[in-house]
């Protein structure tokens, strides 16, 4: 049996393109931030940083996103996390923390066009200008009640995480605040 995601890689068009992103590996890891065994285990296996509070730090093969005082989520390779979980688990034994794959308990959509900003202020009570928003910086809200997060890559293309059981439900929000004729021209 093949992995797939729960939008099955539904689309849909409109003043922004949604899609869904696809499978992607997502591990939460929760331990103490500041440590200098956290920092050296990211580097170490994703050559990547401990990103500062509310940001996200790339590189070519992965993305760490800041979800709380207590929590990082990385998203890779969905094919990489088995070996990813377990060499950090390695690399932090002796250290209170906790390495889990949450990849099939997530949906994940790319937006993209000139509108992102005021598709998802119709449904999120965050406020979606830029100053507030930066690029790089992501947002833990709700959507139409739901919770997600998001964050923008560049101003016309961005990546919102929501728990796959409602993966279906944000996609028809997604569409429908995306239809043509509903611009609002705010952002």
């Amino acid at each position: 049996m093949s992995s797939i995601t729960a939008l099955n890689g539904a689309s849909c068009n409109g003043i922004i393109n949604v899609k869904d992103a696809g499978l992607l590996g997502m591990i939460t890891l929760r331990a103490d931030l500041k440590s200098k065994a956290l920092a050296k285990a990211l580097d170490v296996e994703l050559g990547n940083v401990i990103p500062d509070q509310r940001k996200v730090s790339s590189t070519s093969k992965n993305t760490i996103a800041w979800m709380s005082p207590d929590e990082l989520l990385i998203i890779t390779n969905y094919k990489n996390v088995s070996k990813i979980i377990s060499n950090l688990n390695k690399s932090l034994t002796g250290t209170h923390s906790l390495v889990v794959d949450v990849s099939d308990a997530r949906s994940v959509f790319s937006l993209d066009g000139t509108a992102i900003r005021d598709v998802l202020s119709k449904g999120s009570p965050a406020n979606m200008s830029i100053d507030a928003l930066p690029l790089g910086e992501v947002r833990r809200t709700r959507i139409a009640q739901l919770a997600v997060a998001f964050w923008f890559t560049d101003e016309m293309n961005c990546q919102l995480i929501c728990f796959r059981s409602v993966g279906g439900y944000i996609m028809d929000w997604l569409k429908n605040a995306s239809e043509p004729g509903s611009e609002v021209n705010f952002h």
